[in-house]
């Protein structure tokens, strides 16, 4: 116990010395024009993004890999829906959910006749959700930064579609790529100003932990597989 306790003290004297030096701020305080904080002063810890769309697709598509998302650029929606019963072939599908969209609306009848579909919208039982091989959503934004894709309850089907199925489907348009986290909050408070959706998620590749002897697993607390269709 002796030998323990004289362990501890030391930890905890090495600490109490650390902490007499103050840290120095790498930057000093930064205020827009109207007062509020700014987060220009960390982007420099963050991958640079060129001005260009072809730029911003370059790096998400490089992060994409990254992060174990399945990202394929498709033509239209008719290529969208072959890669999506290609899929459904490969691993034996039987049902998908998916949600009332704009470019839902269009892919949905383009897709296998054998292939029952699950629409939330409406309403939805949950344990029938749950037992869907895949869900496919929109989304609100793709963030080339970090190669996340950025859902809300309002567009993407609401709060647990992009959750429950093992193997998430995002169908977007490169004209939603944006460069960071910034402007992705810029752009959801033009569209929605005072009435956000109740829930804005940033999904950065499928579900992970590396919590169990730092073995990376998959799916662990949601898809296992998550991939991005897009189209020009």
């Amino acid at each position: 116990m002796n030998s323990q306790n004289g362990d501890r003290e030391a930890i905890l004297g090495r600490v109490r010395e650390a902490l007499r030096v103050p840290a120095p701020l790498k930057h000093p305080a930064e205020r827009s024009a109207g007062g509020e904080p700014t987060t220009a002063h960390f982007r420099e810890w963050l991958p640079p993004v060129g001005p260009s769309l072809d730029e911003k697709f370059a790096l998400f598509a490089k992060l994409s890999e990254t992060l174990r998302s399945e990202l394929i650029v498709c033509a239209d929606l008719a290529q969208a829906a072959a890669e999506i019963s290609s899929l459904s072939s490969a691993e034996s599908w039987k049902t998908i959910a998916l949600h009332r969209g704009g470019l839902l609306d269009k892919l949905a009848p383009l897709l296998p006749s054998g292939l029952a579909q699950l629409c939330v919208d409406g309403g939805y039982d949950k344990n029938a959700l749950e037992a869907c091989d895949a869900g496919i959503t929109e989304c609100e934004l793709l963030v080339a930064q970090t190669g996340s894709v950025c859902v809300t309850s309002d567009n993407s089907g609401g709060r647990v579609l992009s959750v429950l199925p093992p193997h998430h489907i995002v169908i977007a348009r490169q004209t939603q790529l944006v460069t960071d986290l910034t402007e992705a909050y810029e752009s959801l408070a033009a569209k929605y100003r005072a009435n956000y959706p109740s829930m804005i998620s940033f999904i950065t590749g499928p579900s992970r932990t590396g919590d169990i002897e730092r073995i990376l697993v998959l799916g662990a607390h949601g898809p296992k597989r998550l991939t991005i269709l897009l189209l020009p």
